[in-house]
């Protein structure tokens, strides 16, 4: 071997092992700066060592990780995506998650979606683990998202003035018509940078009249200071004090007494409040049941996961009675800053149905029980994180890193504080209160779909009409849950049998649970009109798998129908049966327009096997047939106005033809109202197809009919055809409908 040979891969060895010796320095030096929460820098050295090896899973998952703690989420996205492309989550359990939760994050919730319905079916081998819990609940929290991101034109600003910086700040109440906030600084670094490190510290400010003060007296130069929340009688002031150096504690709560604009040395908390070893944080002081009460968050023993919301009753200023969890709030995640006016609680949380990171939620206080979580929505919420909500006055305040903060060079580094001022309802010229006009946003809930069980409700009839009340034919469909999971399953092993099931698992939460979601946010956005006197017809649509012969299936959906009628119908003490009757005193009423047009505009390759009925019955496909469709819903116009003839039967099922001859039906047109209605025109868009009508115009209470032919030469199988009716001076059309099947 000759000298030169030996010199070059000497030297060549020497080259790599420096290298190697270089990337381990700078992979050693990110790690220890990203333990101390110096992410910016930190982020330095991890893109310096993907530099010299690309191909490093774990130098992406450090850029991943430090990103997401900078709250850089864009970039976060991409490095957590390029971790799992890389190691599908055996070296990174997370990642696949985390890419999700970045997407969500930025705001991305259809791609979120399909990310975690993937995610839930990965970690699935541990339905107890936390990522299997957490992507099951983050499907549920994006098609929360999908639906309310849609539904709000109202804007937030910022906090005016110079309260808000490249730094963060956190609103935590108002004293006196002066803003006690928290901000996070750093002396000693530069404005044109934004580093969370050791050198950063929050501490407690009040704004007031354009001047911004510290609060120096409750202040400690070394520790973290905010969430302040004065006692019910002005004079005590309950705030946090946080430093991983604090013995046995990394936060805990403390009280000064606040008197003449004067603040006296303040005290820590017993370990009744101030567990030992644990973090008890953000405290605020309420009135319940007429008692003082101080709110909090803590992750002491106990707890459901992370921070937990708990209580706990004062007595005479100083006494504090035994700690209280809220469990019917708390999650696995982080519950976080509660606050509370009249019997609402509000708190932040990442685990209830949210729009981001941390929403906004509260919840009714009935006196003995805290009632669900409700997201307060667009637009105090927002894709990132939104925490320290709380009211003054009319108005509302939230704290956020959402797109729009002030940063030098991370959009989303720093939190600032925004301010919602709550309008006070229009007035007309007559000086009464304008009524909300709720129309679009019903109709932005639209189509509400609510699913059923294979020929439910009412099995092997042909009645129209049922008793079954939808709520009631849900809750048995859902229970259904594992006997779909095991036929659908049934024939695979191994992991295409856990796929199955996962797969039918999701079609219910996705599908069949989201529809009574939607349903419930329809009710009450209908409701809230009628109660404002509006007339008002909702169109429903019905459909059904393919199983049964087609005028059976018309029926059927007709069933399926009057379940949702009757759901409305019996609701909360029959609240709406006056308007269903014409009955209500403010003249609200409610109609409904139905069209059962039974599988015919179903799947065709859904299985119409009797004998297959793992695909016919129990198949997502099949499942996603089964359904009703509150489709429209408009304003019933007055005798006034020109409006659109009535039908009673605005489908006809013809069931099975034999297709050799044309096919000719009439429908019975009637004007029921005071006026004479003009027909404007018939459109008919297939040439299979023609419309006649005897009588254009239409005095009150006349009828007239409409001769439908329809020639099925070249047609086979199921069939839709139809023909619209419009009136003079109507844009809406009324539409009338032939199904059946031809079998020839």
């Amino acid at each position: 071997m000759s000298r030169l040979y030996l010199s070059l891969t000497f030297c060549l060895f020497s080259m790599l092992s420096y290298s190697q010796t270089e990337f381990d320095r700078l992979m050693r030096f990110g790690k220890e700066l990203f333990n101390k929460g110096d992410y910016h820098y930190a982020l330095e050295y991890f893109e310096n060592a993907r530099t010299m090896d690309s191909n490093s899973v774990e130098v992406l998952w450090y850029l991943a990780e430090t990103s997401r703690a900078y709250k850089d989420y864009r970039q976060a996205e991409v490095y957590y995506k390029m971790v799992f492309d890389k190691e599908e989550t055996l070296l990174y359990e997370t990642s696949l998650l985390q890419f999700g939760l970045m997407l969500k994050m930025n705001g991305k919730y259809e791609e979120a979606l399909e990310i975690f319905k993937k995610a839930k079916k990965l970690y699935a081998r541990d339905k107890k683990g936390y990522p299997y819990s957490k992507s099951k609940k983050e499907i549920e929290s994006c098609l929360y998202a999908k639906s309310a991101i849609e539904n709000s034109k109202v804007i937030i600003a910022p906090y005016p003035g110079k309260v808000n910086t490249k730094d963060s700040e956190f609103g935590h109440t108002i004293f006196k018509d002066g803003l006690i906030f928290s901000s996070m600084k750093a002396d000693s670094v530069s404005s044109n940078e934004e580093v969370y490190s050791a050198d950063y510290r929050t501490k407690l400010y009040r704004a007031k009249n354009d001047s911004i003060f510290q609060l120096k007296d409750l202040n400690v130069e070394d520790l973290n200071a905010g969430n302040g929340s004065f006692s019910l009688d002005g004079k005590r002031f309950y705030y946090s004090l946080c430093n991983e150096r604090l013995e046995n504690y990394t936060c805990k709560i403390m009280v000064a007494q606040f008197a003449d604009g004067k603040w006296s040395k303040a005290d820590e908390l017993g370990e009744i409040i101030n567990a030992v070893y644990s973090n008890t944080t953000m405290p605020h002081i309420a009135e319940i049941n007429g008692e003082e009460v101080l709110f909090f968050a803590s992750d002491r023993d106990g707890g459901k996961g992370g921070m937990d919301l708990y209580y706990s009753e004062i007595k005479d200023g100083n006494q504090y009675g035994r700690v209280k969890n809220i469990k019917a709030l708390n999650t696995p995640d982080n519950e976080l800053s509660p606050f509370v006016r009249g019997n609402r609680l509000y708190f932040s949380s990442s685990w209830h149905d949210g729009l981001g990171g941390y929403d906004v939620f509260y919840s009714e206080f009935d006196g003995n029980n805290f009632n669900d979580p409700v997201n307060l929505g667009l637009p105090l919420n927002s894709s990132a994180n939104d925490l320290y909500f709380f009211q003054h006055d009319s108005s509302s305040y939230v704290s956020s890193n959402r797109m729009g903060v002030l940063y030098s060079k991370n959009p989303t580094c720093c939190s600032d504080i925004f301010k919602l001022d709550t309008l006070p309802p229009p007035i007309d010229t007559n000086g009464l209160i304008v009524a909300k006009e709720t129309l679009a946003e019903l109709n932005k809930r639209l189509p509400v779909t609510l699913y059923f069980h294979n020929d439910e409700p009412n099995p092997r009839t042909r009645d129209t009409t049922t008793k079954v009340n939808y709520m009631d034919s849900y809750t048995e469909y859902r229970a259904m849950l594992p006997k779909y999971q095991k036929e659908y399953s049934s024939g695979l092993s191994g992991q295409e049998s856990e796929d199955a099931k996962e797969d039918i698992e999701t079609f219910f939460q996705e599908y069949v649970d989201q529809g009574v979601k939607d349903l419930y946010q329809f009710r009450d956005l209908l409701l809230e009109a009628l109660q404002e006197g509006k007339k008002i017809q909702v169109t429903i649509k019905g459909f059904a798998s393919p199983l049964a012969k087609s005028d059976y299936n018309v029926n059927l959906t007709k069933r399926r129908i009057y379940s949702l009628q009757n759901y409305l119908m019996q609701y909360n003490d029959s609240v709406f049966a006056p308007y269903f009757f014409g009955t209500a005193d403010n003249g609200g009423e409610l109609r409904f327009k139905e069209v059962p047009f039974g599988e015919y505009e179903a799947n065709k390759l859904v299985s119409d096997n009797l004998n297959d009925q793992k695909n016919s019955v129990y198949s997502r496909a099949a499942g996603l047939e089964r359904k009703i469709e509150v489709q429209s819903v408009e304003y019933i116009r007055d005798s006034t106005q020109n409006a659109l003839p009535e039908v009673e039967y605005q489908v006809i099922d013809l069931g099975k033809i034999d297709g050799k001859e044309k096919i000719v039906r009439s429908f019975t047109l009637k004007n029921p109202y005071d006026f004479p209605l003009e027909i404007d025109s018939i459109r008919v868009p297939c040439h299979c197809s023609t419309g006649k009508i005897e009588k254009m115009i239409l005095q009150p209470g006349e009828s007239t009919e409409v001769e439908f032919t329809f020639d099925p030469e070249g047609y086979d199988g199921n069939f839709v055809r139809s023909i619209y009716i419009r009136a003079k001076d109507i844009e809406e059309e009324l539409r009338l409908v032939l199904t059946g099947e031809i079998v020839r």
